[in-house]
């Protein structure tokens, strides 16, 4: 199985992922668990997708909606950020131009897409790119200040990477078309430089560069690893990514995690032994699904990553064997499954491990992400062989509670939460 294309939050290029999923067993809630935030104000909103659907929640599992949206020749919607003015940034696509006899390296990138922008509260959508149109699949990667945007367009394999006006008008290559597939992009703090990794002819790098693609630095590259997933700190300062020895695994199962500085300098691994759950695979035998996991900061400047318990061993076998032909390329082996993954909190500064979730035999915990500004961390938990759902941890322990468990029989996958402040508050939106 190879990584997901793409950044956090949207992955467009993974037929895996795309909507059955998107680009936001267990252990049971302890009684008294608390998880109505702090002073009182109104729970926290998330988004998570199910059956094709993104779908809307706050972290005490109420109010639950699917989100309203719906274009002509639409056939799914995904999530793919925030705009600055607190509207969702969406991507939706057509009918799937690969399938029976089509390979999908060959035919998804000709299906066509199109991105909008939805107002939450006043239901309004408004499409984007439409200008100066250069192939028919785009899929949003980054959003850039001033009204830009960082657009994968895939008009000849392996695709690249314009910098252009939210409208589609103004694109300039920011990466060029035979250097390889560049994706996980994420945008330091200050918005001047983007970090994201490449995959090219070498294998994968991970790059910095300014938002306009020039200015590069070469981060991390070295033959028989695969550096993937970089995200800038919130002070700036450090870089977090992962390093899979692909040679020895080629389903990309496991990682470590690294840190450095933006320029390459003070390299360390703060795990060993591949110990890190990257290529995140679940479901049932009619039912599975999956998608590359990547540690995230904390808003203190921790990072939290998927651990195995050590030994661990995935119900969906990767066969190396076999040409991947549907970009997942698994049997379901249950019974040889053993051992699970827990939500890690790491120290970057001194490798420290504690732990946001209980190690558990059978139980698989992934995809954390910390509420913005700090506080409460939205998950996903499957048990071995089955589908994930969606749980959020209290703000002071370990104690989490089953939040949702989807609208069909897959599950949910990607949880992110919702900015406090969308389109319909911000000063000087109406």
């Amino acid at each position: 199985m190879r990584p997901c294309r793409s950044s956090v939050f949207i992955v467009p290029m993974n037929r895996r992922l795309f909507l059955k999923r998107s680009g936001w067993g267990g252990m049971a809630a302890a009684a008294g668990c608390s998880l109505i935030p702090d002073g009182g104000v109104e729970p926290e909103r998330l988004f998570f997708t199910a059956s094709g659907k993104t779908c809307v929640i706050d972290s005490l599992g109420q109010g639950f909606h699917e989100l309203e949206v719906s274009a002509p020749g639409q056939v799914t919607w995904q999530p793919a950020g925030f705009l600055e003015d607190g509207r969702v940034l969406l991507l939706s696509m057509e009918a799937r131009r690969d399938g029976p006899g089509r390979p999908f390296d060959e035919y998804y990138h000709q299906t066509p897409t199109h991105v909008w922008a939805y107002d939450l509260d006043r239901k309004s959508l408004q499409e984007l790119a439409t200008r100066d149109r250069l192939a028919p699949f785009y899929a949003p990667q980054l959003v850039l200040q001033g009204g830009r945007i960082l657009m994968q367009v895939i008009r000849t394999r392996p695709g690249q990477t314009f910098n252009m006006r939210l409208d589609g008008s103004d694109a300039r290559e920011f990466t060029g078309p035979d250097e390889g597939l560049p994706y996980g992009y994420s945008l330091c703090p200050d918005g001047q430089r983007v970090a994201f990794h490449l995959a090219s002819r070498e294998g994968y790098q991970i790059w910095t560069c300014d938002t306009h693609g020039g200015n590069r630095v070469k981060v991390a590259a070295q033959p028989g690893h695969l550096y993937f997933g970089p995200s800038w700190s919130p002070d700036g300062q450090w870089l977090v990514f992962q390093d899979c020895h692909a040679p020895v695994d080629p389903g990309h199962d496991w990682s470590d995690v690294c840190v450095c500085r933006p320029d390459g300098a003070e390299f360390r691994m703060l795990t060993e032994g591949q110990s890190m759950w990257f290529a995140a695979t679940y479901g049932t035998a009619s039912h599975r699904g999956g998608g590359s996991n990547v540690p995230v900061w904390t808003q203190d400047g921790q990072i939290l990553a998927p651990l195995r318990i050590p030994g661990s061993r995935v119900p969906w076998e990767y066969q190396s064997q076999r040409p991947d032909t549907d970009h997942f390329n698994r049997d379901f082996k249950p019974d040889q499954a053993h051992g699970g993954t827990a939500i890690a909190r790491i120290d970057p500064k001194t490798g420290s491990i504690g732990w946001v979730t209980t190690r558990t035999e059978g139980v698989w915990d992934f995809r954390a992400t910390e509420f913005p500004g700090g506080g409460p961390v939205a998950f996903c938990r499957a048990e071995t062989g089955g589908v994930p759902h969606l749980r959020v941890t209290d703000r002071h322990n370990r104690h989490s509670r089953k939040i949702h468990a989807g609208i069909g029989p897959g599950g949910l996958d990607h949880p992110r939460w919702l900015p406090r402040d969308t389109a319909s508050t911000k000063p000087g939106y109406r």
